[in-house]
């Protein structure tokens, strides 16, 4: 190996500071901030977070964010705390996602209430699933678990086995969540099958009824 040949320095600085430049004194953890915001005054990590959150995103989107966590009602209040925004920005905005089909207010004598929409979520959810590229080993692999929980326990399904005379452990009753959930994931990944296979018909679908054909399907 040739010790003269030039080192790579393209990850180091351009200049470096002159012996004028360093300070005096040794430096400690004090004197180095990996935050960007201005963290002068602020001593609780969770302020912290908030004063960088705030720094790195704007309010509408904090707003979504939260919104997108919210599976039980909240009032804008709590949201607005959460996505820290005023209780104005937070009204005005989650009836904006409403008008969307984001967000569902539910009116009590309270005072309104907003969460995510469950169905918008959940279509969401399965479109995401309709592009992934190993839907089928995904299906098979949930099949098989949900085969498994059947032989163990020799029943069809969780809810028989939690209706059942016997006293079930902490364990098995750990099972009928796990197995549950994988009967929930296999109806997402079927439907995002059909999906993606309606996707795949389409464009020969399309073509067929514009009556533009190719090949010896044309001469005919």
């Amino acid at each position: 190996m040739d010790d003269s040949a030039p080192q790579d320095e393209s990850d180091g600085p351009d200049t470096y500071p002159t012996g004028d430049e360093l300070p005096d004194g040794e430096l400690s953890p004090d004197n180095i901030s990996p935050f960007a915001t201005e963290t002068s005054g602020i001593s609780d990590i969770n302020e912290l977070a908030t004063a960088e959150w705030k720094g790195s995103t704007t309010a509408d989107e904090r707003i979504r964010a939260v919104l997108k966590r919210t599976v039980s009602p909240k009032t804008a209040r709590e949201i607005a705390d959460t996505a820290a925004v005023s209780e104005t920005k937070a009204r005005t905005a989650l009836k904006s996602l409403a008008e969307e089909g984001l967000a569902c207010i539910e009116r009590t004598e309270s005072g309104a209430t907003y969460q995510r929409d469950p169905d918008r979520y959940l279509i969401e959810q399965i479109h995401r699933l309709s592009m992934s590229d190993d839907l089928v080993d995904r299906i098979q692999a949930v099949k098989g678990e949900i085969a498994d929980y059947r032989e163990r326990y020799d029943t069809d399904s969780p809810e028989e086995l939690l209706v059942s005379d016997r006293t079930l452990t902490a364990d098995e009753l750990s099972d009928i969540s796990h197995w549950r959930a994988a009967v929930r994931d296999l109806e997402y990944l079927r439907a995002a099958y059909r999906i993606q296979q309606a996707k795949r018909r389409t464009p020969a679908a399309n073509l067929e009824a514009s009556g533009e054909h190719s090949g010896p399907a044309s001469a005919q």
